[in-house]
């Protein structure tokens, strides 16, 4: 996602917009955030980071909500999700790239910022299209092929399903209280896949044997005489 593609982002109208002033300002807001949370937050502090102005930051983003949410849609422009085949690869693969990129964003952003579009139903509606759509919408593919190729029941709730692995991004990240990394997301892909797969002993030995081939394929490429 662009800066100009950003929820709230820059408008088109008056003059010209200048890219790497719009990249600066984003920058320098990820860099507060980063070092003090969104509370500390000030577009004075922004604006003197960036070599800019308050009125420069307006005309691209009318108010602190928009300006942050279009900093953390950069941070969030993730890879489209995994489609090897291997439902349990892809499920753990696609997961695990929004773990990460959440892991970069401070519990004290996420929350305050949440608190504070709550109130507008507009800032609202960017928040979740910013933060909480983009997994949610690659979890729902990652699954609908899972169903498809006869891995998962078809009589699956679909969104309750979704949710609850939804939750493995969102929860942890708002709340803070625990860390998530790759040992958590295995477990609980195991503990949800457990109930839900037609034969989750066989999607594990898939993914196994994915491993396997992915080891023999590296050790190739590195083999003497390769490139």
């Amino acid at each position: 996602m662009s800066p100009g593609s950003a929820p709230g982002g820059p408008s088109h109208g008056g003059r010209p917009r200048d890219p790497h002033l719009d990249r600066a300002i984003l920058e320098a807001t990820l860099g507060k955030l980063d070092e003090s949370g969104y509370g500390a937050l000030t577009l004075e502090h922004i604006a003197r980071q960036a070599g800019t102005t308050k009125p420069a930051i307006y005309r691209r983003w009318p108010n602190r909500q928009r300006l942050v949410l279009a900093a953390l849609a950069l941070r969030l422009d993730v890879p489209e999700a995994p489609d090897s085949g291997c439902t349990l690869c892809d499920l753990y693969e696609g997961i695990l790239v929004f773990v990460e990129a959440f892991n970069k964003i401070r519990p004290d952003v996420i929350g305050p910022l949440l608190a504070d579009c709550t109130a507008d139903p507009e800032l609202h509606r960017a928040f979740m299209a910013t933060l909480f759509d983009p997994p949610r919408v690659a979890v729902g593919n990652m699954l609908r092929k899972a169903v498809a190729r006869g891995d998962l029941r078809a009589d699956i709730d679909h969104e309750l399903l979704l949710d609850m692995l939804g939750s493995l991004v969102h929860y942890r990240a708002l709340f803070g209280h625990a860390a998530i990394g790759e040992e958590e997301v295995d477990r609980a892909l195991e503990a949800l896949l457990g109930g839900v797969a037609n034969d989750y002993p066989a999607l594990v030995a898939h993914s196994l044997e994915m491993d396997v081939q992915h080891e023999h394929a590296a050790a190739e490429s590195h083999a003497p005489g390769q490139h």
